[in-house]
């Protein structure tokens, strides 16, 4: 209750208003889940607080405002409040001075409130208006919640008696109802006596003190002791049927006991199966797995081959394009000689000629110079062409290391992921496969040698073509520097140098002929490999062939289970099936039972109204009886007025005659 204090506290501080401290210290004493407010008056400010707290409030069962001098607007916050409220179950409002916007109010709450259970309206003034008690009891009518209420002194008179007639009708769950120290009359009597038949759950109902004739009171009596024995008897079947109903549920635990027993074994048994053949299928996804490593390592090495393939054919391209170069330069070389030993025929004529004619001379040497010049030119030309050449072969061997460096680079990765992916299958088939991995890996150790022998030998090639390439660019520009020294220097020096340049083209010769038997044999050594290869993929094939035996051998004992399996899951049917024929007969004998209790049920229902009807006669044959009583007792009473009229008559006429008799003359006075 502190929390709910500390709200009250803050919701007044938010309103502008000061708490009271009457309602603190109330609510500082309070027991849990009980609120007594009794005989504090309460603001309309406090009222507006409670109601915006009780709309949240999910701790409170009981409610006690009475006595607490509600005006109008404070009830009607405080109702409004507690129309969305779920938890209150009794709210007692006696003595507030409730009038007609506090039953209007009170209408609202029974309409949307579905957890009070019990409602005290004593000493309030609820009847006085009668449109404003017809709409409560409307809201009353349509209430499904409500138990007990209590309207003591509340001034309802003949009308609201009919209005809350009405109601009763209507309405199903009210059980007690004080209307005690009203002004209902006879009017309002007979209209609750004509409504309390069409109810059948208010047991209880209090009218004293209301001028109601006692015929009218025993009347309600004699309807709230039917009720009380309806309920009973409803409360006697309800129990019969919460045994039955027990009994029945009992029995359907048990069979749905066995029934889930049964489904475990089943289930334990699928299971069973289920792990065997995820085992099976492992197996078989692990010799998979295998075979496709097999074929991707057997791609992988016709890869290779294709790769080495090209290798070599590019090799030999190279080979034949340095043949050809060899072939032009032999043929310059050629030209070079024949030109050469025409220029010295020419120069022995002209050194003949010389002495005789020195113009000739001076002719022949211009005409000379002329055509060393060109030959200048054309040699340049040519050293210029070779070394483009140069560079064009210096770029092919660099693009072609590159490239087989790649290719190695390529091959290395391959080989590592290779290794990985064996030593990963390796290690998930548990070793079973340790020799072949270690034939694998003997096998791939080997092909890795034989890559990595390649490489180095396409290494050395391409180091021994670079070496050439440096000679040959050493020699063109060996050759430039000697015909520009053939220039300048005399023509014994230019013979010299040519003899010099003519070894130096053989030597030339000689180390281009030592590298295409140097392709040649690096050719020869690749076939070679080729060869060793294809009889390692021949072998990988027969590898593979054995293990798709084993496959094979593995799917059929996978059949052989799978038949297992089976006859096992037909012999789990037909014993499901022999259940399923039990549980029905046991669910045929269960519907017996229900059957027997509806049979039950309807002679519940038709000893009640055999009860009724015999109720009914009864009270209709009291009726006659009382009325049969009363003309009985009207015809006595007439008789005994005849009988003392008569005993008058006869006494007045004794005395009569003894008073006219002689004997009276005769007798002596008293």
């Amino acid at each position: 209750m502190e929390e709910f204090r500390r709200a009250y506290s803050r919701l007044c501080k938010e309103s502008g208003t000061e708490p009271q401290e009457t309602v603190l210290q109330q609510l500082h004493q309070l027991p849990q889940g009980r609120l007594d407010l009794a005989t504090q008056s309460l603001t309309v400010d406090t009222c507006r607080a409670l109601g915006r707290l009780l709309q949240k409030e999910s701790l409170l069962t009981e409610l006690i405002l009475s006595d607490c001098m509600l005006s109008e607007e404070g009830a009607t916050l405080l109702l409004q409040g507690l129309c969305v409220n779920t938890v209150v179950r009794f709210l007692d409002l006696k003595g507030n001075n409730l009038r007609a916007a506090g039953a209007e109010a009170l209408a609202k709450l029974l309409r949307q409130n579905k957890s009070i259970q019990s409602l005290t309206l004593e000493w309030n003034n609820l009847g006085t208006w009668d449109e404003a008690f017809a709409t409560f009891c409307g809201a009353l009518a349509a209430n499904g919640a409500l138990r007990q209420l209590d309207l003591r002194n509340n001034q309802i008179n003949h009308k609201g008696a009919e209005e809350l007639a009405l109601a009763l009708k209507s309405n199903a769950s009210l059980q007690q109802l004080d209307l005690r120290w009203n002004h209902i009359g006879l009017l309002g009597g007979r209209a609750l006596v004509n409504c309390l038949p069409s109810n059948r759950t208010l047991w209880k109902l209090e009218l004293a003190g209301n001028n109601i004739p006692g015929d009218i009171l025993r009347a309600v009596e004699q309807a709230m002791d039917h009720n009380q024995d309806r309920q009973t008897v409803f409360r006697e079947s309800q129990a019969r049927a919460q045994v039955l109903s027990k009994e029945v549920r009992h029995l359907r635990e048990e069979k749905s006991k066995q029934f889930l027993d049964l489904m475990e074994t089943i289930d334990r048994q699928r299971e069973e199966m289920a792990r065997s053949s995820k085992a099976s299928a492992a197996r078989v996804g692990q010799l998979q797995e295998a075979l496709n490593e097999r074929h991707s390592i057997i791609n992988s090495l016709k890869a290779k081959l294709q790769m080495t393939e090209a290798a070599l054919a590019l090799s030999e391209q190279k080979a034949q394009d340095l043949g050809e170069l060899l072939a032009t330069t032999e043929q310059e070389q050629r030209s070079l000689v024949q030109r050469q030993a025409k220029e010295h025929r020419l120069e022995q004529q002209e050194a003949a000629e010389r002495e005789s004619k020195l113009l000739r001379d001076l002719s022949a040497a211009n005409e000379k110079n002329l055509l060393l010049r060109n030959q200048v030119d054309e040699l340049e030309r040519k050293v210029k062409s070779q070394q483009e050449q140069l560079f064009l072969t210096k770029t092919e061997l660099t693009n072609t290391t590159a490239e087989l460096k790649m290719r190695a680079i390529q091959a290395e990765e391959r080989l590592e992921l290779e290794k990985n992916r064996s030593r990963q299958s390796l290690e998930d088939a548990e070793h079973l496969r340790f020799k072949e991995v270690e034939h694998m890996t003997r096998h791939l150790e080997d092909s890795e040698r034989a890559m990595q022998e390649r490489v180095q030998r396409l290494e050395a090639a391409r180091l021994s073509l670079e070496e050439e390439l440096s000679r040959v660019k050493a020699a063109a520009l060996s050759e430039r520097s000697q015909a520009e020294e053939e220039l300048i220097k005399a023509k014994n020096q230019v013979r010299l140098e040519e003899q010099q340049h003519q070894a130096h083209l053989e030597e030339k010769l000689r180390l281009l002929a030592q590298a295409r038997d140097e392709a040649q044999s690096t050719c020869l050594q690749q076939k070679q490999t080729v060869a060793d290869a294809q009889v390692r993929a021949s072998q990988l094939g027969l590898q593979v062939e054995s293990l798709r035996r084993r496959l094979e051998e593995l799917q059929q004992e996978l059949s052989n289970k799978d038949q297992e399996k089976v006859a096992e899951v037909t012999r789990v049917r037909l014993e499901l099936q022999e259940q399923n024929g039990r549980l029905q007969a046991e669910l045929t004998a269960q519907e017996a039972l229900k059957e027997k209790v509806a049979a039950l049920e309807r002679q519940l229902k038709v000893i009640a109204s055999d009860h009724r009807e015999a109720l009914l006669d009864r009270e209709s044959e009291n009726a006659s009886l009382r009325e049969k009583l009363r003309l009985k007792e009207a015809e006595i009473a007439r008789i005994r007025d005849e009988e003392a009229q008569r005993a008058s008559f006869l006494q007045n006429a004794v005395l009569a005659y003894v008073q006219g008799s002689p004997l009276r003359t005769l007798s002596p006075q008293k």
